[in-house]
C-alpha cells in the first residue's frame, strides 16, 4: 500500500455566510473533494452560522476569531491560518478574497506552500482603509498568483500593484441548483408574470434604481410582479422606497430563500441592476435556469455572461432607471423575444462549466510546478 500524501489544496474564507464568494467556495471544495484532493476549508466562524452546506468530504477548521476586530485581530487571524497551514501542510493555500487572500499571503510566508489570492470583485470598486490597501501592495507580489475574474480587473491589477503575477480564472456556474433551507413557497398567481432580483440588499446591487425604473411601467403590466430575494442592510429603505411609489401590491420582498431553484422556475424575466459586479453568480443562475435576462452593463461581469442581443440585454448608461425602464419595457411585452432569448441563455451552463473552469485550474497548479 502506497504512503503517498494525496494533493491538498486549504481554502481560507471568512465565512459561509449568505453571498458568492462563500457559495463558489463550497462549490470549488466539494469538486476537488470529488477529485479526490484532500481539501481543508478555514473560516474564522464556526458551522453554527454557516448558510451554505459544506461537504463532508472536507474538513473544516475554525478559528473562532471572526468577531474579533482591530489590527491586533488581523495579526491573530494570520498566526491561527498559519497554525492550520503548519498542520495539514497543504500543496496549495487559495484565499478567497481580497481579506483572506492577505492573511492566507502573510502566513505562509517562510513556509513551502504556494498561496494563491483571488479578486472576487472589480478592484477599483472596493472601498477599504488605508491599511488594507498597504497590505494588499505588499502582499500581492509575494503570492504565488493572484486570479481576477475577467480581463479587466486582471489589467487594473497589473496596472496598480507591480511586479504582481495575475491570471484570469471565472467562477463555475452553480448547476444544477439544488433547494436548501429556508424554503419559501413561490406563491405566484395562476395568470401572473414575474420579472425576478437577487442579491444583497445592499447598496451597490442598485435596487433603489430598480424600483424607480420598475414604477414607470408597473401599470402598464398589472399582471407583473417584481420580486426581489435576498436579505440585507438596505431593507428598511427599500420598504419605505416600495410604500412611496406605491409599488406595495406589484413588489416583493420575501428575504432570502434556500430554494433558489423554484424561484428561478418560476420567473419569467432576470434582471440585474448592479451598480459593479465581479461576475455575478445569480446572473449565471438565472440564465443557466432558462431565464431572459437585463442587466446594467457595469464595468466588469454581466458583459462576461451575457451576450448583448442574444441570450439577454445590457443596459446603458448604468445606474439609469429610464434605461432600465425602456428595456424592460420592451422585453415584459414581447413574449417571443424573451423566449428567443432564453432558449440561448443556457448556454452558460457550458460556458461557464465546473468541468471548463475545473481545466483552468489544473492548468494554473502546473505553471505553478504543483506535481499530484
Amino acid at each position: 500500500m502506497s504512503n503517498q500524501k494525496k494533493f491538498s489544496i486549504m481554502l481560507v474564507i471568512p465565512s459561509l455566510h449568505g453571498g458568492g464568494a462563500e457559495r463558489v467556495a463550497v462549490s470549488l471544495a466539494e469538486h476537488w473533494s470529488y477529485q479526490g484532493y484532500d481539501v481543508i476549508l478555514v473560516t474564522h466562524t464556526d458551522k453554527s452560522s454557516d448558510v451554505y452546506e459544506l461537504n463532508k468530504l472536507v474538513t473544516r477548521v475554525s478559528t473562532g476569531l471572526f468577531s474579533q476586530t482591530g489590527v491586533f485581530s488581523h495579526l491573530k487571524k494570520a498566526l491561527a491560518i498559519r497554525k492550520a497551514i503548519r498542520q495539514y501542510r497543504p500543496d496549495i493555500v487559495v484565499g478567497i478574497m481580497m481579506s483572506s487572500s492577505v492573511l492566507s499571503i502573510l502566513a505562509g510566508m517562510g513556509l513551502p506552500t504556494k498561496v494563491i489570492a483571488t479578486e472576487h470583485a472589480h478592484p477599483p470598486s472596493q472601498k477599504m482603509s488605508s491599511f488594507w490597501y498597504k497590505l494588499r501592495q505588499w502582499t500581492y507580489p509575494k503570492a504565488a498568483r493572484v486570479l481576477a475574474l475577467t480581463e479587466m480587473s486582471a489589467e487594473w491589477l497589473r496596472d496598480h500593484i507591480p511586479h504582481i503575477k495575475v491570471s484570469v480564472i471565472q467562477n463555475a456556474v452553480n448547476w444544477p441548483l439544488t433547494n436548501t433551507e429556508p424554503m419559501l413557497p413561490t406563491q405566484k398567481p395562476l395568470q401572473g408574470k414575474r420579472l425576478l432580483a437577487v442579491g444583497r440588499l445592499h447598496q451597490e446591487k442598485g435596487f433603489d434604481i430598480l424600483l424607480n425604473a420598475y414604477a414607470k411601467i408597473a401599470e402598464k403590466y398589472p399582471h407583473w410582479q417584481l420580486v426581489i430575494l435576498g436579505e440585507g442592510a438596505e431593507r428598511t429603505s427599500l420598504t419605505k422606497q416600495v410604500e412611496h411609489l406605491s409599488l406595495h401590491d406589484k413588489v416583493l420582498l420575501p428575504g432570502r430563500v434556500g430554494n433558489l431553484k423554484d424561484w428561478y422556475e418560476s420567473a419569467d424575466l432576470f434582471v440585474l441592476s448592479s451598480h459593479n459586479e465581479g461576475l455575478s453568480n445569480s446572473l449565471q443562475e438565472a440564465m443557466a435556469s432558462g431565464l431572459c435576462a437585463v442587466s446594467f452593463d457595469c464595468d466588469t461581469g454581466p458583459r462576461e455572461i451575457i451576450r448583448d442581443g442574444i441570450d439577454g440585454v445590457l443596459v446603458r448608461p448604468v445606474a439609469d432607471a429610464e434605461a432600465m425602464a425602456k428595456q424592460l419595457d420592451s422585453l415584459m411585452g414581447n413574449e417571443s423575444l424573451r423566449l428567443s432569448y432564453a432558449s440561448q441563455a443556457t448556454n452558460v451552463r457550458e460556458r461557464f462549466s465546473m468541468q471548463k473552469i475545473s481545466q483552468d485550474w489544473e492548468k494554473l497548479f502546473s505553471e505553478l510546478g504543483i506535481k499530484k
